[in-house]
């Protein structure tokens, strides 16, 4: 057992500051002296601790000494094998792993409505996705999980599958059957990456769904500035025994910066110390605060606050009853319509709103007052705005029509087109409302009716829309 109160980039860090070391070396603010403003804004002891690798802080390409005592820490905390910090988001960590598990040519297995960070790895290491169709609520419109038995199809029709790639759980809460899921993975050769962006507490909570390396996966990526406290940018990349720590880094230098912050570095050993320390009671009042919530809006006619009634014992294996997750369409509005009202009018900063719900992210820093704000701003956007829910488009996931790979589609020659012209060809670049950041269309899918409507639907919703290279979306890069 390692001591888990030790915080070793953060006391080094702390260390350094008093040795009052004059730099010569970068970066170029020098401990802010450089940008007054930039010292103005951050505070002295923000920017005087943001420096470069030097053998005191050790280097997070190799490290040897303070960084690989923390990544120690955390791999114990989070029960791995190994736990690489990551500084580049959990974009980053998802990345390696598919990096880690493919090479051009190989297959991953994997369900659609995973965020575009997986689509993008497949687009730089030239893998092929197998996709697993998740089931889906036609009466809230979302996304569920992946069924065992079209997990079983998928890997009869493609033994030759490297990996099968799992959100656990998804954006809204939805959990899969993951302990099986590994089981049959491992049955058959493959390794299981577990996208956990919206899963850091699940390592550290009695009454919640069964974290990645508990159910055996192989890796997992998680996001510790989300719901773990740490800052913005800052992730986990976890790893079991049965990959090689020493590859997983090659691969992850191939992309990270090799001048990563210190301020991402010590927020995610100061965040590891406190959940291994105090983890569970944070996340207990969480959960209380989630429920609390949860039954508060549900005894509102229009809302559906759900939560495990929705679980089936396969596509909704679990329920993350931390995910304040609420169907808005009972009152008549859209959900990214009740996003934009509770922001610009009552200035309430919510995670998303897609077509037909809205997430509210509750984590270790949430109080009961400021729920109690979010559930009474609720109660009246309902008696001043509602209306009958016609016409509202509920689905959230359309089925995809996948022509060839998103490394072949992504590199094809390409040609733009306006955006009702493009039906019937095949798309050469992301389309998604972010957040969530699933797409909508990737490349190598055929832009089908079902397609081009959503994308019109939810413009007119307000739903931001990235991807494509027109930032306005009029026109669409298409395959020649």
């Amino acid at each position: 057992m390692l001591d888990q109160t030790k915080a070793p980039i953060y006391d080094a860090l702390e260390r350094f500051r008093k040795l009052r070391v004059v730099p010569f070396d970068v970066p170029g603010h020098k401990r802010g002296r450089g940008n007054p403003e930039l010292r103005n804004f951050l505070g002295e002891r923000c920017v005087g601790i943001d420096v470069s690798a030097m053998k005191p802080l050790d280097n997070l390409c190799h490290p040897i000494s303070v960084i690989r005592e923390a990544e120690e820490l955390a791999a114990e905390a989070f029960g791995s094998h190994q736990a690489f910090f990551m500084v580049g988001g959990t974009t980053s960590s998802v990345q390696a792993m598919v990096l880690t598990a493919c090479k051009r040519g190989d297959k991953i297995i994997l369900p659609r409505n995973v965020h575009r960070s997986v689509q993008n790895a497949l687009v730089l290491c030239g893998a092929e996705a197998v996709y697993v169709n998740p089931d889906v609520d036609r009466t809230l419109g979302i996304s569920l999980g992946m069924p065992l038995e079209q997990v079983r199809r998928a890997i009869a029709l493609h033994p030759d599958a490297k990996a099968i790639l799992v959100n656990n759980p998804t954006y809204y809460g939805i959990c899969s059957d993951l302990r099986r899921i590994v089981e049959l993975a491992h049955a058959h050769g493959m390794l299981v990456l577990a996208d956990e962006a919206h899963g850091t507490h699940l390592y550290f909570g009695d009454d919640l769904p069964v974290s990645a390396m508990a159910a055996g996966a192989d890796m997992a990526s998680v996001s510790m500035h989300k719901s773990g406290g740490s800052l913005t940018q800052s992730s986990f990349l976890l790893t079991a025994n049965t990959v090689s720590t020493g590859y997983v880094r090659q691969i992850i230098n191939l992309t990270q910066t090799t001048s990563p912050s210190y301020l991402l570095m010590g927020s995610l050993d100061i965040s590891r110390r406190n959940l291994a320390l105090r983890g569970k009671e944070v996340f207990a009042k969480v959960l209380n605060l989630a429920q609390y919530a949860r039954g508060e809006i549900a005894a509102m006619d229009g809302y559906r606050a759900y939560g495990k009634e929705l679980i089936n014992g396969d596509s909704v294996f679990d329920f993350d009853l931390t995910k304040l997750s609420v169907n808005t369409l009972g009152i008549g509005l859209a959900g990214i319509e009740v996003y934009d009202i509770l922001r610009d009018e009552y200035d309430i900063q919510i995670e998303f709103g897609d077509l037909g719900n809205i997430l509210a992210y509750l984590s270790i820093g949430d109080r009961l007052q400021d729920l109690e704000r979010l559930v009474g701003a609720l109660a009246e956007i309902r008696r001043r705005y509602g209306r009958p829910g016609t016409g509202l488009l509920a689905q959230e996931y359309i089925e995809p029509e996948v022509v060839m790979s998103l490394q072949d589609a992504f590199y094809a020659e390409k040609e733009p087109l306006p955006l009702a012209a493009t039906l019937g060809r095949v798309s050469s670049e992301f389309v998604m409302c972010y957040p969530p950041g699933i797409p909508i269309l990737a490349p190598g899918e055929r832009v089908t009716e079902a397609v081009l409507a959503y994308i019109a639907y939810a413009r007119e919703k307000g739903c931001s829309m990235t991807g494509p290279e027109d930032a306005g979306i009029l026109t669409l890069n298409v395959l020649k």
